[in-house]
């Protein structure tokens, strides 16, 4: 069963991973995973285990994050706090934290400069420093003990207690309050960061409408959107979000879409025209018929894919978590050993070379890496969402800088999939007017986009009563009974596979044949045009690195072979089948660079078995689409291929400050450590070596939230 914890004031990325790795080895847990920005934890727990594990739970956030407040949220699916109930950047608890540091900070400069100045004697010194250290660290040395008694030994915590203490044993009084003033800067700097980093998101993300007005037995009502039903009329002003999915009974206006899309061009709609909830309402009054609730609308599933998205880590993520936990440990052995193993062998100095070995322990910290990384990735994610690009999870980011091969779908993908008809070719006595009746006929109760093009061509009232035995035949075509007739439309396979004596086509375009009662008809030319930004798209993505770009389509060769070359791909498939299309992904998978990953992007509706299989699956213009959002790990919120350049964009920024703050905190550190061990670097070099290093890591992360 699944439940779901909210862990309020939940801030440390550190602290997070170790909870989520901790209770998912609770005996009966079989997931477990912490979502920072939500600050929530959500398990699957067996049901012989579900009556204690909220207790086990608690425990286990407590000894990490005494102060966060744990409680079971209670509804199945976790709906965000409106944007005046949000936690602010710098809350009561950032407010609190300011005045005991700077308290602290207060009592320790009073206390430095009476020694300075006034020369006090060394016990006047040691209370202003004492106490000021009780003030700045006595909830780190409390948390380290906590810990140790819960055999949790090698963290932060430990690490900043022992060699502050250790920094008092040996006499060094003013370094031991300094480091532990600055680490809780540190701490207070990672603290805004992740709060500022989620609030950015936030606020992109700021589409969840307050409220909906209702019409209920002729009246209206401002109800919550999560009380509206499926079906019920709501009335939008101009100035107000659009609460639900639905489609306009009345009114005309412009709708911001800019949060959905990223896109600052408002879009019209019209009566019959769909409008989805998150839009801004911008002209007139619109009157709409809701057609999801909304916990299934647009806005509910574009915030839920965003702020669940973090919860899906990168490898590199992963790999940082594991290095730390190891990391910590060989550290504090490496530090014992430079305290006791050079005064033993070469004799004598023995407070010299503990120093050394608390200077090690301050420099050694991990937070720089624990903290900057997660950061980036989550800020990485919000960048792309600030574009209209939704990414399901930090490790499909970090996916995109290895593409280097893209398939693409051709219809609605590279083209509009707008189709016109443009000729009518009749044959053996059939007039124009007949083959594009009977045509209607067959194709009156599909939904493709091809027949909705020949009924628009036809325009007149069909009167369907008429026809029966009506049948869709996959990568075919139609065959159904008009009357007294059979009638066939579809491609030269269906003609073929019904023994019909045809006249193959030869212009460019899409080719609708059409038989009755077994005889050749004529033939309708359907074409689809480029839309405007491929070319440029497949251009700037071979540009960014991208070595081969394919299009795979059911049309037939002339029209694969035409939008190609337009579009300068490198490869296309035609006249493929579904099924085929997952083969020709195996097969060009199966010629990658090793190392390097395969994308698809398709309109994900027909095309979900092919998102499943690439390594990265993109949905082309998913706004509203329930099947794109499900079926791929990318969703491009547009229909502009030009948003996959946006996309690898913002993932190659991402990794590359990743990969800066990883050669920043391990760089700086390791020379910081051989100038501790050395007796170069003293305490106030080791802060550095720690809290700067972090404070460097923080903000170098902040800057992917600028893309």
């Amino acid at each position: 069963m699944k439940r779901i914890f909210l862990l309020k004031g939940l801030d440390c990325p550190n602290c997070s991973a170790k909870i989520e790795k901790e209770v998912g080895e609770l005996d009966g847990v079989q997931s477990s995973v912490v979502n920072l920005m939500k600050q929530t934890l959500t398990i699957n727990v067996a049901p012989v285990a579900a009556n204690t594990i909220a207790s086990q739970i608690e425990t286990i956030v407590h000894s990490h994050e005494p102060d966060v407040e744990v409680s079971e949220i209670a509804q199945e699916y976790y709906i965000p706090a409106k944007k005046q109930d949000t936690n602010t950047s710098y809350n009561n608890e950032d407010k609190k934290l300011t005045i005991r540091l700077a308290i602290g900070a207060a009592i320790y400069g009073i206390g430095m400069a009476l020694t300075v100045f006034a020369k006090v004697p060394l016990p006047v010194e040691l209370v202003f420093l004492i106490v000021s250290y009780i003030i700045l660290g006595g909830d780190v040395v409390w948390q380290a003990v906590r810990n140790i008694s819960k055999g949790r030994v090698f963290d932060e915590h430990f690490l900043m207690s022992v060699s502050t203490i250790g920094a008092f044993v040996i006499g060094e009084y003013p370094e031991a309050v300094a480091v532990m003033l600055f680490y809780q800067v540190g701490e207070f700097f990672q603290s805004l960061a992740v709060e500022r980093s989620r609030k950015s998101i936030s606020d992109l993300m700021d589409i969840r409408p307050d409220c909906a007005t209702v019409r209920r037995n002729g009246e209206l009502i401002t109800i919550s959107p999560e009380s509206v039903a499926i079906g019920e009329i709501i009335i939008v002003k101009p100035g107000e979000k659009i609460p639900l999915d639905g489609v306009v009974l009345d009114g005309d206006s412009m709708l911001d879409t800019r949060a959905l899309t990223g896109e600052s061009v408002p879009r019209s709609v019209h009566k019959g025209d769909e409008a989805l909830s998150g839009c801004m309402n911008q002209t007139g009054v619109l009157t709409i018929k809701t057609t999801k609730a909304f916990g299934e609308s647009t806005a509910s599933k574009i915030i839920d894919l965003v702020e669940n998205a973090s919860s899906r880590k990168a490898p590199t993520e992963n790999f940082i978590t594991t290095f730390a936990r190891y990391y910590t440990p060989v550290v504090v052995i490496l530090a014992a050993i430079l305290a006791i193993l050079p005064p033993i062998l070469l004799g004598g100095g023995w407070t010299e070379w503990i120093r050394r070995g608390f200077v090690f322990l301050v420099v050694s910290c991990p937070c720089a890496l624990v903290i900057s990384i997660p950061l980036t990735f989550f800020g990485g994610i919000g960048a792309a969402s600030k574009r209209g690009v939704l990414v399901k999870g930090s490790n499909y980011l970090e996916a995109l800088n290895n593409v280097s091969i893209i398939v693409f779908d051709k219809t609605g993908t590279l083209t509009k999939g707008v189709f016109n008809v443009t000729d009518i070719l009749p044959a053996n006595g059939f007039s124009k007017e007949q083959v594009l009746e009977y045509a209607v006929q067959a194709e009156s109760f599909s939904n493709h986009p091809i027949a909705k093009s020949i009924l628009s061509a036809y325009g007149k009232e069909i009167d369907q009563s008429v026809i029966s035995d009506y049948k869709e035949i996959s990568g075919y075509g139609i065959s159904a009974m008009a009357g007294k007739k059979k009638v066939y439309a579809g491609n030269t396979k269906l003609m073929d596979s019904e023994h019909v004596e045809y006249t193959a086509c030869e212009k460019v375009g899409t080719k609708v044949y059409v038989a009755v009662d077994g005889q050749y008809a004529g033939c309708i030319l359907i074409t689809d045009e480029v839309k405007p930004d491929s070319k440029k798209a497949i251009s700037d993505l071979k540009h960014i690195g991208v070595e081969k770009t394919v299009m795979l389509t059911g049309d037939d060769e002339k029209i694969g072979k035409a939008v190609a070359e337009e579009l300068q791909l490198d490869e296309y498939y035609a006249q493929l089948f579904p099924d085929q299309k997952v083969e020709k992904i195996e097969l060009l998978d199966s010629k990658k660079r090793q190392g390097s990953k395969l994308a698809f992007v398709g309109d994900g509706i027909n095309d979900a078995p092919v998102l499943a299989r690439a390594d990265v699956g993109i949905a082309m213009g998913g706004l509203g689409s329930d099947a794109a959002i499900e079926a791929a790990d990318v969703v491009l919120m547009t229909d502009e291929p030009s948003k996959l350049v946006d996309a690898i964009d913002v993932a190659k920024a991402t990794k590359q400050i990743v990969m800066q703050n990883i050669v920043i905190a391990l760089g700086i550190k390791s020379v910081f450590l051989i100038l501790g061990a050395l007796g170069i670097a003293g305490m106030w070099e080791a802060v550095f070596g720690d809290v700067g290093v972090t404070i460097i890591a923080v903000l170098n992360a902040m800057r992917i939230l600028k893309k």
